[in-house]
């Protein structure tokens, strides 16, 4: 008599085999294959300095993705991200206009993505709106009202020490962008895997129901997490202006696309409930490499557009197709 073979659900594996065959094992193995190719595409890849300048590529994207990484798990998601971007930055230009220094500044960035992302979250949890149509609303509403300030002006003179949020190195070619990157990547790390937040951000996700009779307190902890991604907005826009020197109603076009993009490369569900932030540290990696590598071979900025929208529809449509190859 023989005995047919059984798949082992994936909890009764060892935890280094579900990590071989986890999203971000595949992910990485990717990210050092894109690195691979580079290398051999361009001489100028492996310069020490060359590389430096590629995390400018995806870390301040990045420092977003973290927030809206934990907001598409709990089932909601935030379009006005690169407009919070353009009114801090436009808010931060208006006071260097005014004469104000740097520590003002910074205040305003923060302030300022700070009272956007608690807008988006008031009309998301009070009101009962769907957060798509808020933000795709607040998304046109704060970057119109860069335009109007603005128009096709532009604002200069940020004080040079600002500009070290941007430019700055904490040691040889490490920026402090990047030393900036990691220590928020280790918080949100902390914040959604080690602590009873993250875990109900979780459970909202899953089932938002069932998490609201369990105690949790389902608006609030939304209204939060649409607070946090607006200060990571601020935190983007501080980066970005320095980095830029200038601001512009145009800054960070498309970048709510790209946000999204690295979020749902990394492994989270769109539909929410699922997902970790190492995936989203890698997929970060993997698009910062991705534009650099192709910048370095002058590929057109429409053809990078191409390839963020490609890897943003593969990566929907990939555990779909895996799903019924394996039902097949």
């Amino acid at each position: 008599m023989t005995i047919s073979s059984r798949t082992i659900p994936d909890r009764l594996r060892s935890p280094l085999e579900q990590r071989l065959k986890s999203w971000e094992a595949l992910l990485l193995l990717v990210a050092i294959c894109i690195f691979a190719a580079n290398s051999f595409a361009s001489p100028y890849f492996l310069n020490a300095w060359n590389l430096s300048d590629a995390t400018f590529n995806f870390t301040e994207k990045a420092m977003i993705a973290f927030a809206m990484a934990l907001l598409i798990i709990s089932g909601e998601i935030d379009l006005s991200v690169a407009s919070i971007i353009a009114l801090s930055s436009t808010a931060m230009g208006a006071a260097v206009q005014m004469g104000m220094g740097t520590p003002i500044l910074v205040l305003i960035g923060l302030g300022v993505g700070l009272l956007c992302g608690s807008f988006n979250g008031l009309l998301v949890t009070r009101m009962g709106l769907p957060s798509i149509v808020v933000t795709i609303g607040t998304m046109s509403l704060f970057r119109g009202i860069s335009f109007i300030v603005l128009g096709d002006q532009a604002y200069r003179g940020y004080p040079s020490d600002f500009s070290w949020f941007g430019q700055g190195y904490v040691w040889w070619v490490i920026s402090f962008e990047f030393v900036l990157f990691m220590v928020i990547a280790a918080i949100y790390f902390v914040l959604l895997h080690k602590t009873n937040f993250g875990r109900a951000v979780y459970a909202i996700g899953n089932n938002p129901t069932g998490a609201l009779f369990s105690g949790i307190r389902v608006q609030r902890i939304k209204f939060i997490l649409f607070i946090l991604t607006g200060l990571m907005s601020g935190i983007a826009a501080i980066c970005l202006t320095a980095r830029l020197g200038s601001t512009r109603p145009s800054i960070a076009t498309g970048w709510e696309l790209e946000v999204v993009t690295m979020v749902v490369l990394g492994g989270i569900s769109i539909l929410g409930g699922s997902g970790t932030i190492v995936g989203v540290i890698i997929a970060a990696f993997v698009m910062g490499l991705v534009t650099f590598g192709l910048g370095l071979l002058n590929v057109p900025g429409i053809v990078m557009s191409i390839v963020i929208g490609a890897l943003l529809i593969g990566v929907i449509a990939l555990p779909r197709l895996w799903s019924v190859w394996r039902a097949r």
